[in-house]
């Protein structure tokens, strides 16, 4: 079941586009499979636009970002880049080719979620949101008590992103977030990096899955028109090494 929570400048905007925007809400629930059951709007200096969401899960079915075995193989649901491809627009930068992309990829739901979570070889699972990759999988790391090593190359990334990257196009969310969690990496190219730290909104799940069960995996990935390949592995933590190191 799922409220809604709308803010409107009402003497700046439309309610018919408010309307819009709600309307939007009700087919992401539909999509999901989630009741709307209802809402509150307030009167608000910018328009913003959001459900809080409550269910019930089976405690068996639970995935968590701190359970995460040596011996996992990584993988990534969506491609990096959201931020930089944001950016690229905003400052006016990006190939009429690259339009929309960045878009249709937040608007792409992560149900398969639910799916995987009855995967007893997926071992951890997180959503890559606003600390970017390298933050998310340093906490999966941190809470298991392992370390990363990552393939840079398999990584799935958005058309452009790199170009968009050496043409400055970095949000400033990245910087922030290397600084918070920069110590713990491996040494890589200032370009890796921001790609890496890349905030995403809507980003993809990050999974760690023991190898027998990588064939299901994919097969249930399919299912929801999904590639996967795995971008790396996670091994016993050592001392005096990288939390995660970019290969």
């Amino acid at each position: 079941m799922a409220i809604a929570i709308l803010g409107w400048p009402i003497n700046k905007l439309s309610p018919e586009i408010a309307r819009e925007v709600t309307e939007g809400g009700r087919y992401a629930c539909r999509q999901a499979g989630i009741a709307l059951a209802g809402g509150h709007s307030i009167d608000a200096p910018e328009p913003i636009f959001g459900l809080a969401v409550t269910g019930i899960v089976p405690t068996e079915r639970v995935k968590k970002n701190s359970t995460a075995q040596a011996g996992c193989k990584l993988f990534l649901t969506k491609p990096l880049g959201i931020g930089v491809l944001t950016t690229a627009e905003k400052k006016s930068l990006l190939k009429p080719e690259h339009q929309g992309l960045a878009t249709e990829v937040m608007c792409r739901m992560n149900i398969a979620g639910a799916s995987f979570a009855n995967i007893e070889g997926v071992k951890a699972m997180t959503d890559v949101t606003g600390f970017g990759l390298l933050g998310h999988l340093s906490e999966m790391c941190q809470g298991a008590g392992v370390q990363a090593r990552v393939d840079y190359d398999a990584i799935p990334k958005l058309p452009g992103v790199e170009e968009y990257i050496k043409l400055g196009a970095v949000p400033g969310g990245t910087e922030r977030n290397f600084a918070s969690y920069g110590h713990l990496m491996g040494e890589m190219p200032r370009e890796v990096r921001d790609l890496l730290c890349d905030p995403q909104t809507s980003g993809g799940l990050l999974l760690a899955v023991m190898p027998e069960a990588e064939n299901e995996v994919k097969a249930t990935a399919a299912e929801f028109g999904i590639e996967l390949t795995a971008i790396g592995e996670l091994v016993p933590a050592r001392g005096g090494r990288a939390m995660v190191e970019i290969r």
